[in-house]
């Protein structure tokens, strides 16, 4: 079970690169993997829905069930469970998965955009609904649920450059995603009441915890609320048919077989243990009975043959849910088979109409004619499928229908008002359904009146196959329904045993089920041929409720608000957004302050030496000569001498580890500030009023003022013993490390760094899309194809006096020269551009900086460093060499492009919180390993180590970022501007520049 989950996960990984060798035919690889566990299932199909019998006592065998340690803080597992409800929900998820994934290599072409990242999407989605069935934690199974929501919105919208699909796609995940959260809460909730997140567990105690009143009520109401918005129920039923907007194969099998089934699933698997719960059987029935008849009504009008089939999905799926959620024995039975009936006639539609759409090039059922001449083999696949669909024998939908009927009409004798109101509800519905049923069949393949025959050409039988082996089950599973009434019977069996129990069979005799079918056939048949009457009164009517138009109206709403209040506040005034996060950080604690007791210090140090005073002079200095600066790189550097003002009281206090990180994040900051400052003029805009300048004077003391004493008073106020004081014991024990800063880092907080380091890379990026329209300025020019001398030259001309002529010459042989360069692209450079002495000292200091990063990156987890200092420091050293030879020697020093390094960083960081689990161990946790070697003596080797590097890499992928956008792209930007003002000629000087 475990391997089949990771197999569909792995190989959607490779996906994309299996597609630049096989092409198309790379689908074929894909649904091999779910074919093959969907063998296992069938294999295995009896030890999962525990029919086998132990030989010992005769009971039954427990449902095989895979538990791995998560969060124990969190009461979560990795809790995987294949009992006979998800052994029946697996044979649609991997059976239907294989054949779409088949029919997928002969729907799309080579030649197609973004096929690879879509197989890997489409098997990605196999994997996720796979694991939301086997999934036996809440938690968990919410992690699946969001999967495939978000799989789901990459899949509708594939044809990205159509707006349609990308509107339909963002409103199905808008739609859902709320549905889900609002689930999430109730899973909470249900978890937290029942005292456990195993769903085992939780339905063992149903009963019990059904009982405890309007709490648990609420909680599964709020469930459903996910169940409903997943399963396109009223009123969030319009998200499916826009969904339509996708490639066929997602609508056969998300909207048909899997996605829209995780709903009807959620309802099942609760029913067995919360079906009398109070918003039960409201909810459910009402809203599944209130679908079945919208999505019934509304297929019957739409002229795109794919459209019918969606409206008439929206329709059975309430229909589902309304029979699985009854909670009985018979309307397990009846559900469950309904369900399968419904994968498979709906999926082999589906693929139906992407063959009808590829070969004529239409689905407007008014433009198709005569297909059953042309194509009698896809005719017939279309008529099984259409006919079970209808509810007509001797198909499987056929059987279903009447266990359904049956159920529904001995549960009107035992319920007279409700249960006649839900049989006659349920009936009407049917008879739209074979309504809608005609109408596609008719639509799709008849030899229509005043219209052409459509040219179609031959169906390639592997392009037919898929939906020919679900048209075959469907008949088969008609005339042999034995197999899967055994595989759903242990699952009708949760409920209290039925009186009179159903069975699955093509005849009952002469019932009152079969009755209403004929009943059903009949009316059905005369809607149909009376649609032009039905048509015109679906015009004149006005449909009561428009969801669709309310959603539209709640989103304009929102972006009505959104765009006042982003008036109100994003003024383009740094003053003022300043002066509101300065005055809510001033007022909040101020009145925290006054409303509550505030201790007092009873002792100030103002300092402990007198180098705390020197220093703290200094950096008052700085702050104040930052504010009277009339030069922004003077601002900079007055700013920076607080912040290195503050590594020295770092290094005073004993602190080397975060003086040495103070100082590198100063001095990369300076120097990126220097580089994005290029852009601005030097002189600072002063004139401002002078009441301004007094307020922004008063927040900003104040603020300062308040901050320092919150310090004070938080020193003050501590009574219990200060966590920290722990922290050297369990570096030394549990980290094993003497540096406590770097051991909280990577190991004891190592969950918050990998969050951190997740911002830095998100950080980074956004840094490059501001500055880089396409790529991140990878596509940079070799050095010995740039003309020498050529890089960043003046717009004016240096005129030299004649005394300086052996000067100038020997700087130009300097620029020139690539045998005596002392940096490999130093000689792209202008020679007034150039230090001689700057590229000297930068190559004797370059590769000793590195040495030592990776020195600071080792050392770390005993002595000052760490894979963040390292980071910096090698970051460092390639601003140096970046400042010294430009933007083509930092292309030189940095072969490896920066999102490959955040990218490498973020992955082997991932890797050391994961490794850990095959070993037995917890995410993150990290092992010690000593031994010893000759001449080198006795060592100790830390895994969190690994996870150093990981930091190592994400700081120099950021800093990497940072120069080559704030530094070489708008070098780039500033050459090409030097060179159109050398281009343009003076107005007046034209007819001169002619002549």
């Amino acid at each position: 079970m475990l391997a089949v989950l990771i197999a569909l996960f792995a190989v959607a990984a490779v996906a994309p690169l299996i597609f630049r060798r096989l092409g198309r035919g790379t689908f074929y690889v894909l649904g091999a993997v779910p074919a093959a566990g969907f063998i296992w299932l069938l294999a295995r199909f009896g030890s999962f829905t525990g029919t086998d019998q132990t030989a010992a006592s005769g009971e039954p065998n427990a449902p095989p069930s895979v538990v791995v340690p998560w969060i124990d803080s969190m009461q979560l597992e990795f809790a995987l469970r294949m009992d006979a409800l998800a052994a029946v929900l697996s044979i649609l998820v991997l059976g239907v998965g294989a054949l779409v994934l088949f029919y997928c290599a002969r729907y799309f072409k080579n030649k197609d955009a973004n096929i690879g990242t879509f197989g890997a999407q489409l098997l990605a989605f196999t994997g996720a609904m796979f694991g939301l069935v086997i999934a036996d934690d809440l938690i968990l199974l919410f992690i699946f649920w969001e999967l495939t929501t978000i799989l789901s919105y990459l899949l509708i919208g594939y044809s990205r450059t159509r707006i349609f699909a990308r509107r339909s796609a963002l409103q199905a995940l808008i739609v859902t995603t709320f549905g889900g959260l609002v689930m999430l809460l109730g899973l909470i909730m249900l978890g937290e009441n029942a005292g456990t997140y195993r769903i085992s567990g939780i339905m063992a105690d149903a009963g019990e915890i059904a009982a405890r009143g309007t709490y648990v009520d609420v909680a599964i109401l709020l469930i459903l609320v996910g169940a409903i918005s997943k399963s396109a129920l009223v009123p969030f039923h319009f998200w499916l048919p826009g969904a339509m907007s996708a490639p066929t194969p997602v609508s056969a099998y998300l909207h048909a077989a899997a996605m829209v089934k995780a709903g009807v699933y959620l309802v099942a698997r609760l029913a067995p243990g919360f079906s009398e719960t109070a918003f039960w059987h409201p909810v459910l029935l009402g809203l599944g009975l209130v679908t079945m008849l919208v999505g019934g009504w509304r297929a019957l009008r739409q002229n795109d043959i794919k459209l019918v089939l969606a409206y008439g999905t929206v329709s059975q799926l309430g229909f589902l849910i309304l029979v699985v959620g009854i909670g009985t024995a018979n309307a397990a039975m009846a559900g469950l088979a309904m369900m399968l009936a419904h994968g498979f006639f709906k999926a082999a539609l589906f693929l139906v109409v992407g063959i009808i759409d590829h070969k004529a090039g239409t689905r407007d059922l008014r433009e198709l004619s005569g297909i059953w001449r042309s194509s009698p083999t896809l005719f017939a696949v279309a008529l099984v499928g259409t006919a079970s669909m209808a509810g007509l024998p001797p198909f499987f939908g056929f059987v279903a229908k009447e266990a359904v009927f049956e159920n529904l009409v001995e549960a009107a004798a035992e319920s007279p008002r409700a249960g006649s109101v839900l049989l006659a509800g349920v009936v009407l519905g049917s008879m739209l359904t074979f309504a809608y049923s005609a109408r596609f069949i008719w639509g799709g393949f008849a030899t229509k009146r005043n219209v052409a025959p459509t040219e179609f050409r031959p169906v390639p039988w592997l392009f037919l196959a898929s939906p020919l082996v679900l048209s075959v089950a469907t008949v088969a599973f008609a005339i042999v329904p034995g197999p899967l009434e055994a595989a759903i019977k242990p699952y009708a069996g949760l409920f209290p045993p039925a009186e009179h129990p159903i069975h699955l069979a093509l005849w009952h005799g002469f019932s009152p089920a079969l009755g209403l079918s004929a009943a059903v056939v009949a009316v059905g048949a005369i809607l149909f041929l009376q649609r032009g009457p039905v048509g015109r009164l679906q015009e004149r009517a006005r449909p009561l409720f428009d969801a669709e138009r309310v959603y539209k109206n709640t989103l304009g709403a929102t972006d009505e608000v959104a765009v006042w209040i982003t008036g109100r506040t994003q003024r383009g005034s740094l003053m003022f957004y300043l002066t509101v996060i300065l005055a809510v950080g001033l007022a909040t604690p101020a009145v925290a302050a006054i409303r509550y007791d505030t201790p007092v210090p009873e002792r100030i140090v103002w300092f402990d030496t007198p180098a705390q005073l020197v220093i703290g002079l200094v950096m008052v200095f700085g702050a104040i000569a930052a504010v009277r600066a009339n030069k922004r790189f003077l601002a900079v550097l007055m700013v920076g001498v607080t912040g290195y003002g503050m590594a020295i009281m770092f290094a005073l206090q004993g602190a080397p580890d975060l003086a040495l990180t103070q100082l590198l994040v100063e001095t990369i900051v300076l120097v990126a500030m220097v580089l994005a400052l290029r852009t601005l003029p030097a002189p600072l805009w002063t004139n401002n009023p002078a009441g301004h300048r007094v307020l922004r004077a008063t927040i900003g003391i104040a603020f300062g003022a308040v901050m320092m004493g919150i310090a004070a008073t938080s020193m003050a106020a501590r009574t219990a013993t200060p966590i920290s004081l722990r922290f050297p014991e369990l570096a030394y024990v549990g980290g094993a490390g003497k540096n406590i800063v770097n051991v909280t880092l990577v190991d004891i907080r190592a969950w918050d760094t990998f969050g951190e380091i997740t911002v830095l890379a998100a950080a980074a990026t956004g840094v490059a899309s501001l500055i880089f329209v396409r790529g991140r300025g990878d596509d940079v020019r070799r050095t010995e194809d740039v003309e020498p001398g050529s890089v960043d030259r003046g717009s004016e001309p240096i005129h030299e006096p004649s005394r300086a002529a052996a000067a100038l010459a020997t700087a130009r042989h300097f620029a020139e020269s690539a045998k005596d360069a002392w940096l490999v692209a130093g000689r792209t450079l202008a020679p007034e551009r150039r230090s001689i002495i700057f590229e000297v000292v930068t190559r004797l200091l370059f590769h000793s900086l590195i040495l030592f990063s990776v020195y600071l990156l080792l050392a770390g987890h005993n002595s000052p460093g760490g894979g963040f200092a390292g980071g910096l420091l090698a970051g460092l050293a390639l601003a140096i060499r970046y400042l010294a030879g430009g933007r083509f020697e930092l292309a030189e020093a940095t072969p490896i492009s920066p999102g490959t390094l955040l990218g490498l960083g973020l992955a082997t960081a991932a890797l050391a919180g994961v490794v850990p689990l095959f070993f037995g161990g917890q995410v993150f946790q990290s092992a010690v390993f000593e031994f010893s070697w000759p001449l080198f003596g006795d060592h100790k080797f830390v895994t969190s180590t690994v996870f150093d590097i990981g930091v190592y890499l994400v700081v120099v992928g950021l800093v990497v970022d940072v120069l080559r956008s704030l530094g070489s792209e708008i070098d780039e930007r500033s050459e090409g501007r030097h060179a159109d003002e050398e281009h343009e000629v003076p107005a007046g000087q034209e007819e001169g520049v002619a002549r």
